[in-house]
């Protein structure tokens, strides 16, 4: 039995980083082997320009942010592929839906922002984090960095919900992250106790 994929999305000060923290906990009390991710990821070099401009300290093309994006999850798809087939389950915050949500939000073209993403590893539960631009606003932090525009946040969850609408029951699953922690938690784990140790053949490739 390989290890389960497990992807948080959502817009962002929606509460990922918070309930990721608190699934890896409750996954580690119940004796599941679990590893944890969170892209972009800013400790490597790519992840570091990320980082740059994500601080507004720099400035890119539109489709050269998106592809160092794309770019930072391919340099650790092999590094999540081995840990699922060896048994691990992997919580990942953020993941490839974000890149193609925030960068068709900007105006790219949908079908374009999707094909660099094509073929990496696919989860096997997606769990969306739903909260209003305004609700979010209301979070402390909010606004530190270049995408957290209510106007942005707004087309990025209309467009997590057009990648949403693509996916079988059950794969991609919504949750109201406008609640407290506590019932978000417990949402979360409903959904997450129905597949973690009862996934089983190889892992799945994304949009192929």
């Amino acid at each position: 039995m390989r290890g389960t994929f497990i992807v948080i999305e959502g817009l962002d000060r929606s509460g990922k980083t918070t309930q990721v923290s608190t699934l890896q906990t409750w996954l580690e009390s119940s004796g599941t082997p679990v590893k944890l991710f969170k892209f972009p990821d800013r400790t490597t070099a790519i992840g570091q320009m990320i980082d740059s401009y994500l601080r507004s300290q720099s400035e890119l093309d539109d489709r050269a942010i998106h592809l160092l994006f794309t770019a930072n999850r391919w340099e650790l798809a092999t590094s999540i592929e081995r840990l699922l087939e060896q048994g691990t389950t992997i919580v990942c915050d953020r993941y490839a839906f974000s890149g193609v949500a925030f960068s068709a939000a900007k105006g790219l073209p949908l079908e374009w922002c999707r094909s660099p993403d094509a073929g990496l590893p696919a989860p096997d539960l997606t769990i969306f984090f739903d909260i209003s631009p305004e609700t979010a606003r209301e979070r402390g932090g909010y606004g530190e960095e270049r995408y957290e525009k209510e106007e942005l946040q707004k087309r990025v969850r209309g467009l997590f919900g057009v990648l949403g609408a693509e996916f079988e029951s059950g794969k991609w699953v919504t949750v109201d992250a406008g609640r407290s922690r506590e019932e978000v938690a417990e949402d979360v784990w409903r959904h997450v106790s129905k597949v973690v140790g009862k996934v089983d053949g190889p892992v799945a490739r994304l949009w192929i």
